[in-house]
């Protein structure tokens, strides 16, 4: 395992300012958000594609942990321009997609057909994808992740446990998605706020890292906290990234 950090922790400053700011953080690895609204517009990969890769290849000293995908786009477009993601995590040498759910009260069989889709052409390309748990989603219940999971057949997870702290399946047992986990994002959180300064809430990092060894797991701890009012946020983000590696 190692530890990385979303840029979306950064949703203020340019690509290239918060990839400076992580470096000089002493990260050694990042998650970059492909968000119509984020640090690289999805939509560029559709009339730059080479440009878009030069620019994420070559502007930064860190690995890539992984993508974040979140597409306005709907329909037949949507497909388009996700076998264009798959196409760019190939050539920038990414394998791990994280994607969105539907929201609650989606049928669920119009969900699985979907995400089946997204991972047959991510795997036409060597890359995985996974649903994030995520409030307000179908992702956001352990159970309905984990019929995900057995439905979808190579889908994985995108692990939030602020999620099983803060939401309604906060008493629910989620040890049955770890075999599933391709990604953690990763702040801490009290049952009434979903973010609080770090040390101040429920989240065990040493529990979650000893569960994920457990199935073997060996790739990102990101790190996910945007600003939060009143407090440091580059101290934050320093004090998480110390004590996830002084974990492993």
């Amino acid at each position: 395992m190692f530890v990385a950090a979303s840029l979306e922790c950064l949703p203020d400053q340019s690509f290239e300012e918060a990839l400076e700011l992580l470096n000089d953080l002493e990260f050694t690895a990042v998650e970059i958000d492909l968000h119509s609204d984020g640090h690289i517009d999805p939509a560029a990969l559709l009339v730059a594609p080479e440009e878009t890769v030069h620019r994420v290849r070559h502007s930064h000293r860190m690995d890539i942990s992984g993508y974040s995908v979140d597409l306005e786009a709907t329909g037949a477009d949507f497909y388009k321009l996700f076998d264009e993601i798959c196409k760019f995590a190939k050539a920038t040498r990414v394998v791990t997609l994280t994607v969105r759910s539907a929201e609650l009260g989606t049928p669920f069989n119009e969900e699985v057909e979907h995400l089946q889709k997204l991972v047959d052409l991510a795997e036409t390309q060597g890359a995985r994808v996974a649903v994030k748990s995520e409030l307000g989603r179908l992702s956001e219940d352990p159970d309905t992740l984990m019929v995900l999971c057995d439905n979808v057949h190579g889908l994985g997870v995108t692990i939030d446990p602020s999620v099983f702290i803060c939401g309604p399946a906060k008493n629910k047992s989620y040890d049955r998605i770890l075999k599933y986990v391709y990604n953690i994002h990763l702040r801490d959180s009290l049952p009434d706020k979903f973010h609080v300064s770090v040390g101040q809430g429920e989240v065990d990092y040493g529990k979650w890292i000893n569960q994920l060894e457990r199935e073997k797991y060996d790739r990102a701890l990101t790190v996910h906290l945007p600003p939060l009012e009143g407090l440091d946020h580059r101290v934050e983000l320093r004090k998480l990234r110390r004590l996830l590696e002084s974990s492993l």
